[in-house]
């Protein structure tokens, strides 16, 4: 028992070390996940600040990604693009929803909006040398209204659009369609750093936003 505690004791102090070398200044962290990401069934560490830093859209969130190699933490990588930063949630508030490891895929989940609403999860995987964003999933709309389901999958490119109609009088009927969309290339570094991809998709007309 004396044992594990002081192997423990090590680890943790060993990981604490390691992320007071690499935590921004000032920052103070949100949340902290486990998990395999680049498949060599060793744990990484994710972990998101609540940077010092701050614009008009609210504080700025840094998320690093730590990997243990020779017994040392290294930054695999790391973004202050890829979590909204804590005004951008609109009325709700602050849109940091939560992170997740799920069979080496990392997702981020977000939301916001008022009595209208957002929603979306971006999935990243460890591919190329970077943290590359395959899947999209997203949900908006308001009750008694409408409501839409896009779920985009950045390595086929298919993106599957769903519209459920309540109030047609305004919004017209419902809407379904299936459409191919290659050659978006999004990361952790690049995501959410410029202004949101627009598609227009052909048959509906309606619009998918990234």
């Amino acid at each position: 028992m004396k044992t594990t505690f002081c192997i423990l004791s090590l680890v943790f102090g060993t990981f604490c070390f390691a992320q007071k070398e690499f935590q921004p200044k000032g920052s103070t962290i949100m949340e902290t996940v486990d998990g395999d990401l680049d498949g060599d069934n060793i744990p990484e560490k994710v972990i998101i600040y609540n940077t010092k830093d701050s614009t008009d859209y609210g504080t700025i969130r840094e998320i690093q990604i730590l990997k243990k190699v020779n017994g040392k933490w290294t930054v695999l990588e790391k973004s202050r693009n890829a979590v909204l930063k804590s005004g951008e949630g609109g009325m709700m508030g602050d849109p940091y929803q939560d992170t997740q490891i799920q069979k080496g895929i990392l997702l981020i989940t977000q939301a916001g909006g008022s009595s209208w609403k957002w929603g979306y999860t971006d999935k990243y995987r460890f591919q190329n040398g970077h943290f590359e964003l395959i899947g999209h999933s997203s949900s908006s709309g308001k009750p008694e209204e409408y409501w839409t389901d896009v779920d985009f999958n950045l390595s086929t490119g298919q993106i599957n659009f769903d519209k459920e109609v309540e109030n047609t009088k305004e919004y017209g009927s419902s809407k379904k369609e299936v459409f191919i969309k290659k050659g978006i290339k999004l990361n952790l570094q690049n995501r959410n750093e410029k202004e949101r991809i627009e598609i227009e998709l052909p048959k509906t007309k309606e619009k998918v936003y990234l």
